[in-house]
């Protein structure tokens, strides 16, 4: 900002004047056709604002997340609109984590590239120069190859969670540690340890949209992905899961019990409440007789709208808050307000002694936490 170089607009006429690109960074919310589909009346939209204003050569960038074949659609829409302009269309998919963005857009492991065009690829080397990355970063292909490699790049780490919650099961039944199991696979290099901490599903915005999207995209092709149909459908199911979890934890049923739910968000350092487990897992709880005391740093506000006047759920507005009087405390969400509580503290505030930890969160101190007199319970651990 004090340096002049971002600067924010209403007027798209304006803001085109003398642009090489522009980018079309909007939502693609499931439609209303149902799962799988995107809605894509913001991209399209934003195309047909932009056909009539192209005077110069303009490089039209897909940032968002879309279908394949959304380049191609993009730039039949422009033409049919304006067939005399010079443009083209390319897909460059955003890898952004929430909570991270600027540090993952400023030290990015790669930057894909969906062009045709040598002119195309020149003006995005040229966007992307000013971040110093080496030129093997910058990874260029065709439109609807790029558009597949975001697609399938969120399916596999949801397959890769799904694997590491079904290993956690197996471990709990057949008395190994699944945490030091998992953890020792992923020290080999072909595997990787990220992505391999087993807990309540994956959520958000992005891994439950895109796996549904990479379904439909296979199924319309006539090419089922079964790997990700079988993984939307554990993920679907792990939230009963962590429900009976709980209620094994309380002696085989929460009615009339009182939880405290810490954590709301499907991950830590965001308020985002897409797809949270929590969505699922705290209204059950309720539903079936319990009495739900829920906190999360960020996430109670966008919390509040999404669960709205759920008999047997409330919220307080501190962890300390949340345990009092509570029979068990359940961690949702691996925030690290929660590793650092005051756990003594904790226990004079509980009514009952029971914690299930859905993120592993004390899984190196459970020992301690025993001694304390909690009855501690975590994921992929039997003992």
């Amino acid at each position: 900002m004090a340096a002049k170089r971002l600067s924010f607009a209403t007027d798209l006429k304006g803001s085109l004047e003398g642009a090489k690109a522009v980018f079309i960074a909007v939502g693609t919310p499931e439609s209303r056709r149902g799962e799988g589909y995107a809605d894509m009346k913001y991209v399209f939209g934003v195309a047909k604002e932009i056909a009539p204003l192209i005077k110069d050569y303009l490089v039209i960038v897909d940032k968002s997340t879309v279908p394949v074949g959304t380049a191609d659609r993009v730039e039949e829409i422009i033409r049919e609109i304006n067939p005399e302009a010079a443009f083209d269309v390319v897909s460059n998919p955003e890898f952004l984590r929430e909570g991270s963005a600027i540090g993952d857009f400023e030290r990015p492991d790669r930057i894909v590239v969906g062009a045709h065009s040598e002119k195309a690829k020149e003006i995005l080397r040229e966007v992307y120069n000013p971040l110093n990355i080496s030129k093997d970063q910058i990874v260029f292909m065709d439109p609807k190859t790029a558009e597949l490699v975001k697609l399938i790049s969120n399916a596999f780490l949801a397959v890769k969670i799904t694997f590491a919650n079904e290993v956690a099961d197996l471990a709990e039944r057949i008395g190994a540690d699944g945490i030091k199991a998992l953890m020792a696979m992923g020290l080999d290099g072909r595997v990787g340890g990220k992505f391999l901490h087993p807990g309540p599903g994956y959520g958000g915005s992005c891994f439950p949209k895109d796996t549904k999207s990479l379904e439909k995209t296979g199924q319309q092709a006539g090419s089922n992905l079964t790997l990700v149909e079988a993984a939307i459908k554990a993920n679907s199911g792990r939230k009963a899961r962590m429900v009976s979890k709980i209620s094994k934890a309380l002696g085989g049923k929460v009615s009339g019990k009182n939880i405290a739910c810490l954590g709301l968000t499907f991950k830590s350092n965001t308020d985002d409440m897409r797809e949270s487990p929590a969505l699922v897992i705290l209204p059950t709880l309720a539903e079936k007789g319990a009495r739900v005391v829920a906190y999360d740093p960020k996430g109670m506000e966008e919390a509040k709208r999404a669960m709205d006047e759920i008999d047997g759920l409330s919220y307080a507005d501190s962890s300390y808050a949340a345990a009092e009087g509570a029979d068990c405390l359940v961690i949702m969400t691996e925030w690290d307000e929660f590793r650092g509580l005051d756990l003594e503290k904790i226990k004079g505030l509980m009514k009952g002694n029971v914690i299930v930890d859905l993120r592993n969160i004390f899984y190196k101190e459970r020992g301690k936490i025993r001694e304390l007199g909690f009855q501690y319970t975590g994921i992929g651990v039997s003992d």
